[in-house]
């Protein structure tokens, strides 16, 4: 009876176990599928009536850009006085800044400036924070080399449009200089920067590679920003941003070759 009751309760211990693994389990897959689901679409923020480059009193045009893999993406495009075009790159779950695109256009250069996919008036299903966003900026640079009067191509980006560009500009030799406004230095290190719980991020990884069929790690602007030389590039980045830190725009440059500068 003595090991009968004894059998019984390891039993039970082992069923009582299992149960609590399971459930930790189960939490763990909901919590990692809401994150990789949060990642994946931001939510979408509305225009204001009349918040266009007119407001700066800057002349621009409504375009629609179309990817390779078939996205169409709002934009606008002013040409140019001076015969170069800044492509403009907004940040993650935000929408294109008419006052940015006024900035470079009061200085005589044209621009072209989009809702990234999954952002603003854009198509797109998901953002993948900077990945498939760089054939957001290839539409871009294609669209302007096709316009009149265009000699030259620049482009600037913020965080997610910095990470962008600056894979895009790996790519095609055809932009001829980057600014990259605090550009993380991999994807990867920003989930743990901004999920600080380990035990979620392999769930979340798993989450976003079945639904993009894209591995978060895949994304790393520090392999990519070698290949820019020699063209320039200036890294922006300030000290007390408190979604990137310091740290990538000094690995970033780091890895970039010259003509480099960090500001």
């Amino acid at each position: 009876m003595h090991k009968t009751g004894r059998r019984r309760w390891q039993r039970l211990l082992i069923f009582a176990l299992g149960s609590v693994g399971v459930a930790v389990l189960g939490v763990l897959l909901y919590l990692g599928h809401i994150g990789a689901m949060t990642y994946l679409h931001p939510g979408r923020v509305t225009r204001s009536p009349g918040d266009t480059p007119a407001r700066f009193g800057v002349a621009y045009r409504d375009v629609t850009l179309v990817t390779t893999d078939g996205v169409s993406l709002s934009a606008w495009y002013t040409a140019p006085k001076n015969g170069t075009v800044i492509l403009v790159a907004h940040g993650y779950g935000v929408i294109r800044s008419a006052e940015m695109h006024a900035v470079f256009a009061r200085h005589g250069f044209g621009v072209l400036s989009w809702d990234a996919r999954a952002h603003g008036e854009s198509g797109g299903d998901f953002s993948t924070v900077g990945y498939l966003e760089t054939l957001d900026v290839e539409s871009a640079l294609d669209y302007a080399l096709q316009q009149d009067g265009v000699r030259r191509v620049g482009a600037y980006g913020q965080s997610m449009g910095a990470a962008a560009i600056i894979r895009a500009a790996a790519r095609r030799p055809q932009i001829a200089a980057v600014v990259a406004d605090s550009p993380y230095a991999t994807l990867d290190e920003m989930l743990r920067k901004l999920v600080p719980y380990p035990l979620l991020h392999p769930f979340i990884r798993f989450f976003v590679v079945r639904e993009t069929g894209i591995p978060i790690q895949a994304m790393r602007p520090i392999d990519d920003i070698g290949r820019i030389s020699p063209r320039p590039i200036l890294l922006i980045q300030c000290t007390s941003d408190d979604v990137v830190p310091l740290e990538a725009a000094q690995k970033l440059y780091a890895s970039a070759a010259e003509p480099r500068t960090l500001w």
